[in-house]
């Protein structure tokens, strides 16, 4: 009985955590952690030695359990970005949960692609 009481409150804390999101500061400080490519803040990205190679990218990243999972999804859809345009930096320029579902919500993020020295 009490190994079910368990599994219970687990299931209960995964799906109430699944269902937020996360602070801007907090994307901030963790997408950069998460990407191989360069993080370049709006505000760096004029005193930085980098040229813009794709502005407006979009990526809806797949479905986390967490926000965490939402982030590191939408961190590899942007380093597989920055790749294919030859780059190996971004600027993240807005970012937002989409909700889904009644229960679900999805991660989309715009971003430009840079190459800098």
């Amino acid at each position: 009985m009490n190994k079910l009481l368990k599994l219970n409150l687990i299931g209960v804390i995964l799906f109430l955590t699944s269902c937020t999101s996360m602070s801007p500061l907090q994307v901030h400080n963790s997408l950069p952690t998460l990407t191989k490519s360069k993080y370049i803040t709006q505000s760096e990205i004029e005193t930085s030695n980098c040229k813009f190679l794709t502005k407006g990218r979009s990526f809806v990243a797949p479905i986390g359990m967490t926000p965490k999972n939402d982030l590191m999804n939408a961190a590899k859809g942007i380093d597989e970005w920055v790749k294919i345009d030859g780059g190996n930096a971004y600027v993240l320029k807005n970012f937002n949960w989409v909700n889904v579902d009644k229960e679900t919500t999805q991660l989309h993020v715009d971003f430009d692609t840079l190459i800098c020295e």
